[in-house]
């Protein structure tokens, strides 16, 4: 049987589906390299209800509708009407700048109960040179205000790079300025369009710093914070806890449903606009087609699935880590840098007590 966190069970946590692949934007990190489209295969609204009741034969997870931009999908609040009647957490991830009242007014409607604005810059320039259009800061902080208008909750997402990580302290007190419910940081991973940005990766030394800074902005900041794809930051969670003698309690609120650090395939999955199931977004390895396959049996039968939730497969400093359990290691990283998904995380300083 396979090794499991203690009291997970790989309970089903959360869904990232990818309800499109079209997008308005140009973004340089863009896991999909997504643009305008058109994309050819992707689900039709009755298939997805179907996937959807086949996501609660599984049980209560967060669905995060997702794209590309998920608001370029005509049927997107047809879909979180029908997720919130199942009984699903329905959240949306968007770049705002499509956001206008009448669409938050029917995105209220829906059931959806948060939502996620990419800032990726301290300034205008800064986040508009990420995302390749001129303007769409301006038009995703207009979409902020309608969304704060309306009363509808939302968080700032952040990806990470040489480019923005010398003003992440800059960034955080614009989301807290906004008002936003929680700041979650995304570790650049380079899939997709990222793979032209290799060098933009930090370095590991980088990575651990800015990890333990966000650690010490937890108590400094009136909104909660999370890192992605990182890890290491449950790792650290612990290691600075057990040096203050405090209680580690990670929550369970909102898009942060955690039970440890690399969630892919184990209480987490990814739906491609095309209805193929992956561990995450960013580990592009085919688990199951839903064309085919119903979603319960994808995820109970995955043979990558089970691998992943077999913490005794894992391989180098990570197999013999002792916060393996909590941790786990990026296994998209490691996919990208060695072509095995069970190799030890390439951007880890920390050398495990067990040799």
């Amino acid at each position: 049987m396979a090794d499991q966190h203690p009291g997970s069970g790989n309970r089903l946590r959360l869904v990232a589906w990818e309800i499109t692949r079209k997008c308005n934007l140009n973004c340089v990190h863009c896991r999909a390299g997504s643009d305008r489209g058109p994309y050819p295969g992707e689900l039709s609204t009755a298939k997805c209800i179907q996937v959807l009741e086949q996501i609660r034969e599984v049980g209560t997870p967060i669905v995060i509708l997702t794209g590309g931009e998920p608001l370029m999908r005509e049927d997107v609040f047809e879909l979180a009407q029908k997720g919130t009647d199942l009984g699903l957490r329905m959240v949306l991830a968007t770049n705002g700048t499509l956001l206008r009242p009448g669409l938050v007014e029917r995105m209220t409607g829906s059931g959806i109960k948060r939502v996620s604005i990419s800032i990726d810059g301290a300034d205008e320039q800064q986040h508009d040179d990420f995302r390749k259009v001129p303007g769409a800061y301006r038009r995703a902080l207009e979409g902020i205000g309608h969304l704060k208008t309306a009363g509808m909750p939302f968080q700032i997402n952040t990806t990470v790079t040489r480019h923005n990580v010398g003003v992440l302290k800059e960034i955080l007190e614009l989301a807290v300025s906004l008002g936003a419910a929680a700041h979650h940081i995304f570790l650049l991973v380079p899939t997709g369009r990222a793979r032209e940005m290799v060098n933009q990766e930090i370095d590991a030394l980088e990575y651990e710093r800015v990890l333990h800074w966000f650690y010490e902005m937890r108590d400094q900041v009136p909104l909660h914070l999370k890192a992605t794809c990182a890890p290491h930051y449950y790792r650290i969670l612990r290691q600075e806890a057990r040096k203050k003698g405090e209680k580690v309690d990670i929550a369970t609120y909102g898009l942060d449903a955690v039970t440890r650090g690399c969630l892919a395939g184990t209480s987490f999955v990814f739906i491609s606009n095309t209805g193929v199931v992956q561990p995450c977004g960013y580990l592009e390895l085919n688990c199951g087609d839903l064309k085919q396959h119903p979603f319960p049996v994808v995820w109970r039968d995955s043979k990558i699935f089970n691998q992943l939730r077999d913490f005794s497969a894992y391989k180098g400093k990570c197999g013999r880590c002792e916060y393996l359990r909590f941790c786990g290691g990026c296994r998209a990283r490691a996919y990208e840098s060695t072509g095995d998904f069970l190799a030890e995380e390439p951007l880890c300083v920390y050398q495990p007590v067990r040799g």
